[in-house]
């Protein structure tokens, strides 16, 4: 199954228990589907940065944006135009291999700019930082060896240079 594109959402939330309980809670009540979550700590201490990947059109979106502003510990809701944001993915990805296939997988990897992280008898694992279309393509090569295990982070992203307006002030990043 391939990752979708969907519409990426960035949120700051303040660091408190349970607040992505509420906010997974929200989405599932409401019927949202999240394919992909990330959250981590960010430059405002006290804050985490959630970034979110829906699907369904504006309407839905607008939606999701709405619903989450009326939670508590949600500082701020942006979605992003794709046009202006930068985003990147990383998985871990185990491939069967012998000394029979390493050279070609360690090649594929060459390619992609992955790093080969671990070495067993029997299987190598591949780190790849990337787009979600960069991920999802080495992994469908890699399948040809077998992929017996894959995780992935989820979506991270950011505003491009110049066109970078603040989440904590409330501005748009849309634009």
């Amino acid at each position: 199954m391939k990752p979708s594109e969907g519409t990426t959402i960035l949120a700051l939330v303040r660091d408190r228990p349970g607040v992505l309980n509420r906010v997974s809670s929200l989405f599932r009540r409401r019927g949202f589907n999240i394919t992909s979550l990330a959250v981590g700590n960010c430059e405002e201490p006290g804050m985490s940065r959630m970034t979110f990947v829906v699907e369904g059109d504006d309407s839905i979106v607008h939606q999701v944006v709405e619903q989450l502003t009326k939670l508590i510990d949600i500082a701020v809701v942006q979605p992003l135009d794709r046009k202006i944001m930068i985003s990147r993915e990383l998985a871990l990805i185990r491939v069967k291999s012998d000394t029979s296939n390493r050279g070609e997988i360690r090649e594929i990897a060459e390619m992609y700019r992955a790093n080969i992280i671990d070495v067993a008898h029997d299987s190598l694992i591949i780190e790849v930082t990337g787009d979600v279309s960069k991920v999802q393509s080495l992994n469908d090569l890699l399948s040809n060896f077998g992929v017996t295990e894959l995780i992935r982070t989820g979506r991270v992203a950011m505003v491009r240079g110049m066109a970078q307006t603040s989440l904590r002030k409330g501005k748009s990043i849309s634009t």
